[in-house]
């Protein structure tokens, strides 16, 4: 009876390439659902909200809700919800654009700023400790290859 050969020698590249697919989603999804529930239990609000605070976090300024939409890759009506939310929660103002009456401009408050930040410091302790067995220099070397996947697959560049 012969020895089983190794799967990658005899599974087709596509097929690999479907079981890595299958891998980096199952992966992400539970990344995510770890952090949705952190977020959740220590901060009493959801991932969207952090992923909207964090955009406008980077943009000072502020940003209309066109380019917040199209910075979280979403559609306006997702994010009008959120941000209505976030101004009441007095993390987030609208501002009047001079110039343009019809166009306001998202940005964070003091406190959301504020807010902000802790958890953005938390978020990350919880990435570090879900990815914790992954070294630095395995880390910088599969974000080369997701990046090679981006640069073979779309104009966008990785948001590394």
């Amino acid at each position: 009876m012969s020895q089983p050969q190794n799967k990658s020698a005899v599974e087709p590249a596509a097929k690999t390439r479907l079981r890595l697919w299958l891998k980096l989603l199952k992966l992400s999804r539970q990344i995510e659902g770890e952090l949705r529930e952190n977020f959740r239990v220590e901060f009493k609000t959801t991932l969207p909200r952090f992923d909207v605070m964090a955009a406008l976090y980077r943009f000072p300024e502020g940003l209309r809700m066109n380019e917040l939409s199209e910075a979280l890759r979403v559609s306006n009506g997702n994010v009008t919800g959120i941000v209505d939310r976030l101004v009441n929660d007095s993390l987030v103002t609208r501002v009047a654009v001079p110039g343009d009456r019809r166009v306001l401009r998202v940005k964070l408050t003091a406190s959301g700023k504020k807010e902000f930040l802790q958890q953005a410091l938390q978020h990350e302790g919880w990435v570090d400790s879900l990815l914790g067995n992954v070294s630095g220099d395995d880390a910088e070397l599969m974000m080369e290859l997701v990046d090679k996947v981006f640069s073979n697959n779309s104009t966008e560049q990785s948001d590394t």
